[in-house]
């Protein structure tokens, strides 16, 4: 059973639909009306101004029959709601699967098939989604060999260092990750605007002693730091340093906490750069409180708890949610061979709206009893 109760001088609506209890705001019902006056059809994008409805609109009447609330406001607009639609206002991505050393996923897919089955491509991207990393194998060992897959996806993050970039040993280095030394886990390049958001790196040798890959969940860490030291949470989800890179063309600055909450205090980013990090001057007492929560979540993120651990081979790839996944290396000794991968960035707004799209087409397609 549904029933409605008007509240504040008609202003407000109160729903109890089938156990469910909500209160709606007179304004709110009045500006997401799903009508063809209030929503263009095909776009589904509002046609009149919100900002322009009185302030005092109220519901004049409001009526349930067959599944649906009928609506009259004060300013004369009518309109109807599927009541299981306005009570089904879930999120469109699926929840994301935290995980430590022992609980390491290890999602993989192969190259040629996303390339060819929207299937294969879509169960990818929900990989990556859920567990923020995937290893994909079968990439030709050429220079620009994940580009079809960045193609099906993309559009390439071009950066100041180029498209795909080289991540080997050089001389003169201008980047620490061009040098043989070990790289503490990171997040890539916060102090862009906007960071990249996911990060390709493609093995085309990796012979050489050392250079293994780490893995840590920001996510699980961030967990784990609110369960066990909640002063420490809070300081890293309040301290906002700057970040910062500079070479002889480039001088880039951003700033943001190691900790992004979401709107529902839930994190939404982690950011970890110990070689570009600038901690502002801050009152004494609040720098103590943070560098030790710098330090307990250094060491969560370096821990055997939990570090994955894994090395490429020649022909995988290792795709990466730069806003939740730390990565790192081990140091390499190129006595022992070559070492030589490639690097490129993809944007999370085209990845997810691809994700999305290719879910909603599959599930269409499902419903309609066609080939995927």
């Amino acid at each position: 059973m549904t029933y409605v109760t008007p509240l504040v001088n008609r202003r407000r609506l109160v729903i109890d639909h089938h156990g469910q209890r909500e209160e709606f705001a007179a304004l709110w019902l009045r500006e997401h009306s799903p009508d063809a006056e209030t929503l263009d059809p095909r776009t589904g994008q509002r046609l009149v101004e919100a900002a322009e409805l009185p302030l005092s609109l109220s519901i004049q009447t409001a009526e349930v029959a067959d599944g649906r609330l009928c609506l009259q406001f004060s300013d004369g607009h009518c309109t109807a709601f599927d009541l299981a639609a306005l009570f089904d206002d879930q999120p469109s991505d699926p929840p994301k699967r935290l995980w430590d050393a022992a609980s390491a996923p290890r999602p993989e897919a192969d190259f040629c098939a996303a390339l060819a089955d929207d299937v294969v491509l879509s169960d990818l991207l929900e990989a990556l989604h859920r567990d923020g990393f995937v290893i994909v194998s079968g990439v030709p060992t050429e220079a620009d060999g994940m580009q079809p897959l960045i193609d099906r996806i993309g559009p390439l993050r071009r950066t100041n260092w180029g498209g795909i970039a080289d991540v080997k040993s050089v001389a003169n280095a201008y980047d620490l990750t061009m040098t043989q030394r070990g790289l503490e886990p990171h997040t890539d390049n916060p102090y862009r605007d906007p960071i990249p958001g996911y990060i390709w790196l493609h093995c085309l040798t990796n012979a050489a002693e050392g250079g293994d890959s780490t893995l840590a969940d920001g996510f699980m860490a961030a967990r784990l730091l609110r369960e066990r030291d909640p002063e420490a949470y809070a300081s890293l989800t309040r301290v906002t340093p700057g970040f910062r890179y500079r070479d002889d063309d480039t001088h880039l600055e951003s700033e943001g906490p190691l900790i992004e909450l979401d709107s529902h205090a839930e994190p939404v980013r982690v950011r970890y750069s110990n070689r570009t990090e600038r901690v502002p001057v801050l009152p004494a007492e609040e720098l103590e409180t943070y560098y030790a929560a710098r330090q307990a979540f250094y060491q969560l993120i370096t821990g055997e708890e939990l570090t994955h651990n894994l090395k490429l081979d020649p022909g995988q790839m290792l795709i990466m949610d730069n806003y939740r996944l730390l990565h790192g290396r081990s140091a390499f000794q190129l006595a022992g061979g070559v070492r030589h991968l490639r690097q490129g960035y993809v944007d999370r707004d085209s990845t997810a709206s691809r994700r999305r799209v290719l879910r909603q087409r599959l599930t269409n397609a499902q419903a309609q009893g066609e080939p995927a």
